[in-house]
């Protein structure tokens, strides 16, 4: 999600493109970029993330039925509501107050290796602000806490939707910035949107020349 925007940048600022449309094929299908060029810079790109998948078997969640909303999980006899949903990867959305205090080394890993996700899952920690506006912080799987999530986003708002919390259009905060998400009612695709910019340059040395 947000790596596909800083690519949709990079190749744009690098002339390898000239198109304010792009489409990048990714392990989880072709994505749409749209870009938002001021004085030949790339200030922001809105990502077309495709329809969310519900069902157990395909997040993966080892559950029957057809969703996985609001159902328990146990961490050391607390019970926890999460809602799963893939965005491409899997997902587990909990709504909880006082996120920031949260200890989220623990709690995420212990979730995130939960036997239910036969592939671990990453984990959101998703506080309503308003339902145009909800704070989060999230658990990636195999990374531990990270600054931002795109698909974690798109995931958060989908969950709050799912269990009428949130609206379809939505501010994500995050540590490391806002997202914009917007999951179209007619499409059902999941748009998002936000800002890129370089944070430095660097080479790396072809060692065969050493």
């Amino acid at each position: 999600g947000n790596g596909i925007r800083c690519v949709g940048k990079l190749i744009y600022e690098q002339g390898l493109v000239n198109q304010q449309i792009l489409w990048i094929e990714t392990t989880a299908g072709a994505r749409k970029l749209s870009l938002q060029i001021e004085q030949e810079t790339v200030v922001q790109v809105r990502v077309d993330m495709g329809v969310p998948e519900f069902a157990p078997l395909k997040i993966p969640v080892a559950a029957d039925g057809n969703l996985f909303v609001e159902q328990p999980i146990v961490v050391d006899s607390i019970v926890y509501s999460v809602t799963c949903v893939s965005m491409g990867n899997p997902h587990a959305v909990l709504f909880l107050d006082g996120i920031a205090a949260l200890n989220l080394p623990y709690l995420g890993s212990q979730i995130e290796q939960n036997p239910l996700f036969p592939n671990r899952t990453n984990v959101e920690f998703v506080q309503i602000v308003t339902p145009n506006q909800i704070r989060m912080r999230v658990w990636e799987r195999g990374a531990g806490e990270t600054m931002a999530c795109g698909t974690g986003a798109c995931a958060a708002v989908v969950a709050g939707v799912l269990t009428r919390r949130c609206a379809r259009n939505v501010s994500v905060s995050l540590p490391g910035g806002t997202l914009e998400v917007c999951w179209e009612v007619d499409s059902g695709h999941v748009q998002m949107t936000g800002p890129v910019e370089i944070v430095f340059e660097g080479e790396i040395p072809d060692d065969k020349n050493k």
